[in-house]
């Protein structure tokens, strides 16, 4: 079978000379330069990671606390914001009080990085510092990273340029906001020795599981993205969702708007990015009231399956967010019902004070049972640093009836396929197939 790359040429290590470096006409070696060239200032890998670094526990993989400093340049929406509005703002992870104490300890600082700056100028570190466009935000703190399922990541094909994995339910891609080595790059680098160094070239949510494209050399990265952009490649996924889905095809090409970056939360807005999907259903089971639908995203916004379901009042009956009557009230956010500022609200207390539950499970009747297994803060604090600690989250919090089936080339090149997940197989009957 043809695979993506096939065109790619064979790896190469080719050592070109260092060019000379000349300063007022004096001819010098570059090496005499590196003492003075700065530090890479954007890596997030900074301290001593944990060892062991993963261990396993009640089906679980865990990472234990570790010190970290994380650092992340000012991003257009921070431009002219205070140190303390920006992290109270967009990062949920902490209460307000312990961000207040990092910036009076020092432990939450800026630092400019033009040339003039960092020459005369420390870091600085106040609660009205204002953070201005190239400076970098540093945040030296003591990490608990939530734990991921134990799942391994699956090989669908390997070659010497790229890597078809399945992904598990639950763990993200790359290190982001409370998750960092519990990640698929973390994973696979620590599976696969310091050296290998894995570049995804397509990035599905959190909790969706399924087929993601892994590069090993960057030219495999750049021809396959560059497919994506070119929308080239044919996707399909599978969803489960509450109520009896239309039978014949429906194409939603409403825009999606980020309502809360801090939340992660998306909805069908008019003034947003233009998104089209095609929906086809598969099967109805009447005993329990959901459908497998069949979804081919032809847009790639974020969580565009899960909010065009939403819209069309068939959301993915375990998604935490758009399923949720708690946030959405009893119509679930059909047709773009509820207003904004009250689900941001409802969604900011989700996982502290209550428990996020999906549509399904006021239906199941070992809804709280899952309850007490539900990761919510727990009232203890870590002995190190004082942040609140949360408990495991439960099963049917690892992840959501959404997966990424199969990815195929339009002129039919290649193809990638997974099995479907166990959830698209519950309730067949005897020959029925999807």
């Amino acid at each position: 079978m043809s695979t993506i790359l096939d065109e790619l040429p064979p790896a190469e290590i080719c050592e070109e000379p260092k060019p000379e470096r000349k300063n007022k006409g004096i001819t010098q070696p570059h090496v005499k330069w590196e003492k003075k060239q700065r530090e890479p200032v954007n890596s997030k890998f900074l301290n001593v990671p944990p060892n062991p670094l993963y261990y396993f526990e009640d089906g679980l993989r865990k990472v234990n606390p570790y010190n970290f400093t994380y650092n992340t340049f000012c991003k257009e929406r921070w431009r002219g914001r205070s140190l303390l509005d920006i992290f109270a703002d967009e990062f949920r992870e902490r209460p307000l009080e312990y961000y207040k104490a990092a910036i009076a300890a020092g432990t939450v600082c800026v630092t400019a990085t033009d040339k003039d700056s960092t020459k005369n100028k420390p870091p600085q570190s106040g609660l009205d510092t204002i953070v201005k466009n190239g400076d970098m935000i540093s945040h030296t703190m003591h990490r608990h990273e939530p734990p991921v399922t134990g799942d391994p990541i699956g090989i669908v094909f390997e070659d010497e340029n790229i890597i078809a994995i399945s992904k598990p339910a639950g763990v993200p891609v790359h290190p982001t906001g409370r998750y960092n080595y519990n990640t698929v790059t973390e994973i696979l680098r620590h599976d696969r020795g310091d050296g290998f160094n894995p570049m995804p070239c397509n990035r599905l949510d959190r909790l969706t599981s399924g087929l993601m494209f892994i590069a090993k050399r960057r030219e495999a990265a750049d021809t396959f993205m560059h497919q994506l952009k070119s929308r080239t490649i044919l996707k399909q996924y599978l969803a489960r969702v509450i109520g009896e889905f239309p039978p014949e095809d429906i194409i939603c090409d409403q825009p999606i708007l980020q309502i809360s970056p801090k939340l992660g939360l998306n909805r069908v807005k008019a003034n947003g990015k233009h998104a089209r999907t095609l929906f086809r259903r598969l099967r109805y089971v009447p005993e329990h009231n959901y459908s497998i639908v069949e979804c081919h995203p032809y847009t790639g916004r974020t969580h565009q399956l899960r909010v065009h379901l939403q819209f069309l009042g068939y959301p993915i009956s375990n998604d935490p967010i758009y399923c949720n009557r708690k946030v959405f009230g009893i119509n679930l956010g059909k047709g773009g019902e509820g207003d904004d500022e009250d689900i941001i609200t409802r969604l900011n207390r989700m996982g502290k004070e209550e428990v996020a539950t999906a549509e399904q499970y006021h239906q199941d009747i070992v809804k709280e049972h899952l309850e007490k297994k539900a990761e919510k803060m727990t009232g203890e604090f870590c002995e190190v640093c004082q942040t609140p600690l949360y408990s495991d989250p439960g099963e049917h919090e690892l992840g959501i009836f959404l997966h990424a089936k199969k990815y195929e080339c339009q002129d039919g090149a290649w193809s990638y396929e997974t099995d479907p997940p166990k959830w698209a197989l519950e309730d067949m009957k005897e020959g029925e197939t999807l």
